[in-house]
């Protein structure tokens, strides 16, 4: 009886786990469990439906992230760019879900870590200054001066939270093979925003799309301008998709420059096209600025000749461009980018917010806390001045938000990024990495530019990218032959 029993475990075992039911047996219990949930699909409402269907799913995916960090990063890139679309047709906390599994994977590293007990991925310039700006952002909590406790709550969340992925790559991005299948999905997902957006412009929104638009007034007033509906692909606003475009467009040419296959140059140059047109119909005025900037950086970093050449030629093409005279309205709104005329009293009326808001900065060096202006400020301190108050930038808000000791903790933040990533390009040797190095360093560049005239980098995608390409940038030199030769070994 004891053999039997022995038997039938072996080959349970060998079915189940071994041949990880591809056998008939499996096929059976399959075909069964996909009846049972078809039936029970049929049988309940749809939404407790759909809650099941997302539970056999996402449980399962959950558990493989839990176990390999690897995998939940790249689900997390997918995420990112379907959250706000999702949120446009059913209230469903989606951004709460993403901010889980971050925190999902955290845990599962640190389980792991009980018994590795290797802390080699957290050795970096980037790992002490990031952990001082998120306790920062914690003990915010305890600001005295904050007038809400769920403002910090929900703002927190992006300017901090999601900042925990960085460590995850550190971690799970433990290959060369692993970053390149980041960048690609990063880099496919990106098409994918490019292309829905040019479908909006070229074939028009969906009616359910339509209906979200003119579900708010102000949200109308911002999409429909110049006698047009400017496009905003799966996001929800013009500027973001154009801040995305632009610098995943500098990111794209600079790869361009490497020594990679002719078909992925193609795919890439595509990808640009694409991607600059996408720049053009969201009609932003701060992407169109962005796009030349990086350019800029791209040739100041390789100061090769045919780059400076091919640099100078852009610059004359585009200064013809801004200069030529046109009834467009898509073309007119990219030269008022370049024109003091149609674009300086937009500054000016930030100069002015800028002004006023300053003797309080000075005032308060830990800041009004997190959530006291722009949305979060308007739903949970209505009465303050502040909640009325438009910063209309990332480093202002931090500014006021959090004072001017968490301006310098972010500004120096940055500025270590910035230094990092030059100092890893000029010292790796293999093209293709110095390569990626070029095209990571110009992105920093250009969020860093961005973040004055908006609130650039804690936008959701560009929140999950950003500390997804640090993660990049850290561990990318560990792969360089070079690199560990002449640096690294010699600690």
């Amino acid at each position: 009886m004891t053999r039997a029993i022995d038997l039938f475990k072996s080959w349970v075992n060998s079915r189940l786990f071994i041949e990880k039911l591809d056998n008939p047996l499996g096929y059976i219990i399959l075909s069964l469990i996909a009846l049972a949930v078809g039936l029970l699909i049929s049988v309940l409402k749809l939404k407790l439906g759909i809650v099941l269907l997302v539970a056999i799913i996402g449980l399962p995916a959950l558990a493989m992230c839990f176990v390999n960090p690897r995998i939940g990063i790249n689900l997390i890139i997918v995420i990112c760019f379907f959250i706000q679309f999702i949120g446009k047709h059913v209230n469903a906390p989606i951004g709460t879900l993403l901010d889980a599994l971050i925190f999902l994977m955290l845990f599962g590293i640190l389980v792991n870590q009980v018994k590795k007990k290797d802390w080699s991925f957290m050795k970096n310039p980037i790992s002490a200054i990031l952990l001082v700006w998120i306790g920062y952002n914690f003990l915010q909590a305890l600001n005295p001066t904050a007038e809400s406790f769920q403002a910090w709550m929900y703002t927190v969340r992006s300017m901090a939270g999601q900042s925990f992925l960085f460590f995850i790559g550190c971690y799970a991005l433990s290959s060369y093979k692993a970053i390149m299948n980041v960048i690609k999905l990063m880099l496919f997902m990106v098409m994918v925003l490019a292309i829905y957006g040019l479908k909006q412009e070229f074939f028009g929104y969906t009616d359910a799309e339509m209906i979200w638009v003119t579900a708010d007034p102000e949200r109308f007033q911002l999409i429909f301008q110049w006698s047009r509906l400017r496009i905003v692909s799966l996001l929800s606003d013009p500027t973001t998709l154009g801040i995305v475009m632009a610098y995943m467009a500098v990111f794209s040419i600079a790869l361009i420059t490497g020594p990679f296959k002719m078909a992925h140059k193609v795919a890439l140059g595509i990808g640009v096209v694409c991607m600059l047109l996408t720049i053009a119909y969201a009609g932003s005025r701060t992407p169109v600025v962005l796009f030349p900037f990086g350019i800029v950086i791209l040739v100041m970093l390789t100061l090769k000749k045919e780059y400076i050449i091919g640099g100078f030629i852009f610059m004359i093409l585009g200064a013809g461009f801004v200069m030529k005279s046109s009834s467009n309205a898509v073309i007119f709104r990219l030269q008022s980018a370049f024109n003091p005329e149609t674009s300086g009293d937009t500054m000016e009326v930030r100069f002015k917010n800028q002004k006023r808001v300053q003797p309080f900065i000075h005032t308060h060096p830990f800041g009004a806390g997190m959530g006291s202006t722009g949305l979060w400020g308007r739903r949970f301190t209505p009465d303050s001045w502040l909640a009325s108050f438009a910063h209309d930038s990332g480093f202002v808000r931090v500014a006021v938000e959090l004072g001017w000791i968490g301006l310098i903790i972010y500004m120096s933040f940055l500025f270590m990024v910035l230094r990092t990533s030059i100092r890893y390009y000029l010292r790796v040797g293999d093209p293709r990495i110095k390569t990626i190095y070029l095209a990571i360093t110009c992105v920093f560049f250009i969020l860093t530019l961005a973040s004055y005239p908006q609130e650039a980098i804690v936008q959701l995608p560009t929140s999950i990218l950003f500390s997804t390409m640090l993660a990049v940038m850290v561990r990318l030199k560990d792969f360089d032959p070079y690199y560990q030769e002449h640096y690294e070994n010699k600690r």
